[in-house]
């Protein structure tokens, strides 16, 4: 038995070197991700007001507002690495909000409309809320906060 607890130990020591590549690829393909449906909302926020009314969304202009400017501010925090664990739980809030208002009545496919990706999404910032940025992020340079080590 310790034969195989030394080979976990090594494959664990192996895939800890690209742990703070893998945050910072997954942070840009996050932000990159929220990129166009921001775009969207923030270029027409009337649109984006009705449309949330539509699906009983609460005051739909206010959250029209708020859900674009979090998901703008989101994605430029979510590049520069800045604030990732504060920025990943006001994201998670939106999530769940896409998940409880949009996705759910057509259940979990992502080919019915359902709540298939903002799940992943979710599980992406609660990793980031958890763990933080990584090392390769302005949360790292200005606070040691890239990580729990």
């Amino acid at each position: 038995m310790s034969s195989l607890k030394k080979i976990m130990a090594e494959i664990s020591i192996l895939f800890a070197y690209p742990k703070n590549i893998i945050f910072l690829l997954s942070r840009l393909l996050l932000a990159y991700g929220f990129a166009t449906p921001a775009l969207l909302k923030i270029n027409n926020i009337e649109a984006t007001a009705v449309w949330f009314g539509s699906v009983s969304i609460p005051f739909p202009l206010l959250f029209s507002y708020l859900v674009s400017g979090i998901e703008v501010l989101g994605i430029v925090l979510l590049i520069l690495g800045l604030f990732t664990r504060q920025i990943s739980v006001l994201l998670s809030f939106i999530m769940f909000g896409a998940v409880f208002f949009v996705h759910w009545e057509h259940g979990f496919a992502v080919a019915n409309n359902g709540f298939e990706i903002p799940l992943y999404y979710l599980a992406f910032l609660l990793l980031f809320a958890t763990f933080g940025a990584g090392k390769y992020s302005l949360d790292y340079l200005f606070f040691k906060d890239g990580t729990h080590e």
